[in-house]
């Protein structure tokens, strides 16, 4: 169905929560992520509401992404490890991802960022700069993502990080600015992340080389 409506002003939702009426909320599963069935009816742009529809939407903490630049030698980190969600992957189910963990109650999202690139990667973050604020898949998930730049040195990085508690296993690869394009380009940086934070750095790439300043080699801190 379609009709000659005039197009609203996109920075003002014409609905929001309210114009949901939420009948019922059933668990139906509760592990580390909880999954829920939701039933409900919401507005409609013509008037009217919907019929009583039926949601599962997964329940997962929100999420942050450090994308890590070196600017001066231009190179990144990426990290290397197995992802159960991509098991059936045809390929492989180990992937390439930028630096990223869940938010732990009352964290600050900088200090999430911080935290994850020293458990992942070894590596301490000098300045971040926010990207974006996403919901990877809002039509069954309600995990929303945050994504930093954080600038770094690079030189000495490397080797098998991660918690044991946690059963990690990440390998650490330190990659010059264009070979990770071109991984980009051949579809092997195939996530979310790394697609919205690799089409931010092209953008800004040489506004951060040109501002730079030196970073201290990891270990190193400006007091020393």
């Amino acid at each position: 169905m379609a009709s000659a409506t005039r197009t609203p002003l996109l920075e003002t939702p014409p609905l929001g929560r309210d114009d949901v009426e939420l009948l019922k909320r059933e668990t139906l599963h509760q592990g580390f992520f909880r999954l829920e069935a939701l039933e409900l009816r919401h507005r409609l742009f013509e008037g009217g509401w919907s019929d009583v529809m039926r949601r599962e939407v997964h329940h997962r903490f929100d999420a942050v992404g450090v994308l890590l630049y070196d600017p001066e030698h231009d190179t990144l980190v990426l990290v290397e490890q197995f992802r159960a969600g991509a098991i059936d992957d045809p390929h492989t189910p180990w992937k390439l991802e930028l630096v990223a963990g869940l938010v732990e109650k009352d964290e600050s999202l900088e200090s999430v960022a911080r935290r994850e690139a020293l458990e992942e990667a070894g590596c301490r973050v000098g300045q971040l700069t926010k990207v974006h604020t996403y919901y990877p898949s809002p039509g069954a998930c309600n995990e929303r993502v945050t994504l930093f730049c954080g600038l770094v040195n690079t030189q000495g990085l490397g080797g098998i990080h991660g918690l044991d508690e946690e059963h990690e296993d990440i390998r650490v690869h330190v990659v010059p600015f264009p070979k990770v394009w071109e991984l980009l380009s051949q579809g092997r940086l195939d996530n979310a992340m790394c697609l919205i934070g690799l089409h931010w750095l092209a953008g800004q790439r040489a506004s951060l080389r040109a501002a730079s300043q030196p970073i201290p080699p990891q270990g190193e801190t400006d007091e020393e």
